[in-house]
């Protein structure tokens, strides 16, 4: 019996449980309000991606219908100064194709209009499109296009909403262009940094090349297959990240070449640890430190130096360093070059801790250790798992 009893309760207490989470999961995730936030939120979001592309036909069509659900519009259009990119509306209406003419007065002048009456006529009498707000999508302090909304009427609150819209919609627009330029500044620092191979680090590798083509042909051989291979990929176009691996091999390209020219004053020490070696990094990243090394901290000093190479794992981070035990420099002057403030042939220290901050962000800018006399030790982060 009190078996029967104690399953009786439990039984109660389960159905009990039972209905209290049924009514739970029933209950509205907030106040009206904050669901209207997430909803307006949420759709921003979807629309974010797109205009990151900047304002063009393919970026217009993939954000213009989420534009519309934000603006609760009967046909939006997003234009450019000279044609239609994108509509969304209950079908390609001719609103849409006048889209241009109704927004001119508002290209030209960047200030937001409602257009009603005569210029919106339509030949269908159902056409909900009796009003249409324009409002200016801007890059910079330059109109560079019109967000429409068209709607049976034009209320303050529309008004309000569209200007509001097109004010966001020019932020993405702006950060496009941002994105474009750091793009073309990165391509043209590489283009710089090509530019940088030094006639003389080529004449002075033929030179070598050459000298033992009569003495050691082999040699000569796999010289000169190294000097192809090093201006191949030095020269060559595409990402601008590599893997770790890749990077550490053209330096070793590089170091090979300046041994045949150094021979025994130049010692290079290599650790990398094998968990690192996929990891991208920007391209050219490592090589120009070692050809620092070798130009400005060996190359003052008429006895034998060692370069050292190390890369190692540093958890959520690959730390990676060059360091040479030759003639060192003033930290000033090292800081000044890095920071743009005087002339400086360390042109690759400068480069690449631009690319660096530009990529990842200050912190991870370039470290230099030196004093004279003291040698020179060169190191910097990278994300393991960073966007390429």
């Amino acid at each position: 019996m009190n078996g029967w009893l104690l399953a009786l309760v439990a039984a109660l207490v389960l159905a009990g449980l039972a209905g209290w989470l049924l009514r739970r999961a029933r209950r509205p995730l907030g106040t009206p309000e904050q669901r209207g936030a997430y909803a307006t939120l949420h759709t921003v979001s979807l629309a974010g991606p797109s205009l990151r592309q900047g304002l063009t036909r393919r970026g217009a069509e993939g954000a213009v219908k989420h534009v519309r659900d934000l603006l609760g519009a009967s046909g939006v259009a997003l234009i450019d100064r000279t044609e239609v990119l994108a509509w969304d509306g209950s079908s390609r209406h001719e609103h849409a194709e006048a889209a241009p003419r109704l927004a001119a007065g508002v290209l030209d002048s960047g200030t937001t209009a409602v257009v009603r009456g005569a210029p919106l006529y339509c030949s269908d009498v159902a056409c909900p499109h009796r009003s249409v707000v324009v409002a200016a999508i801007r890059d910079g302090s330059a109109v560079v296009g019109a967000v429409l909304a068209f709607a049976p009427t034009s209320p303050p609150a529309l008004v309000r909403a569209v200007e509001e819209v097109a004010a966001w919609i020019s932020a993405q627009v702006e950060l496009a262009s941002l994105d474009s330029r750091q793009s073309q500044l990165m391509e043209a620092e590489l283009r710089a940094l090509r530019a940088q191979i030094s006639p003389h680090f080529i004449y002075n590798c033929l030179t070598a090349i050459a000298s033992f083509v009569r003495t050691d042909p082999d040699r000569a051989r796999d010289l000169l297959l190294e000097f192809a291979d090093f201006t191949r990929y030095a020269l060559r176009r595409g990402s601008e990240f590599t893997a770790l691996a890749d990077e550490l091999r053209n330096t070793e390209r590089y170091l090979v070449l300046e041994q045949a020219r150094f021979g025994d004053r130049l010692k290079v020490s290599l650790r990398v640890a094998p968990e690192v070696l996929a990891v991208a990094v920007p391209y050219l990243v490592v090589q120009p430190l070692v050809e620092n090394a070798v130009r400005h901290g060996l190359g003052g000093q008429t006895a034998a130096g060692t370069v050292s190479i190390q890369a190692v794992d540093a958890g959520p981070e690959a730390l990676i360093s060059v360091e040479d035990d030759g003639v060192g420099a003033d930290p000033e002057v090292i800081r000044q070059a890095l920071a743009g403030e005087a002339e400086s042939e360390s042109i690759g220290l400068a480069n690449v801790d631009a690319r660096l901050r530009q990529l990842y962000g200050d912190a991870f800018g370039l470290v230099v250790e030196t004093a004279p006399q003291a040698g020179t030790k060169v190191s910097f982060r990278v994300p393991k798992f960073a966007r390429r």
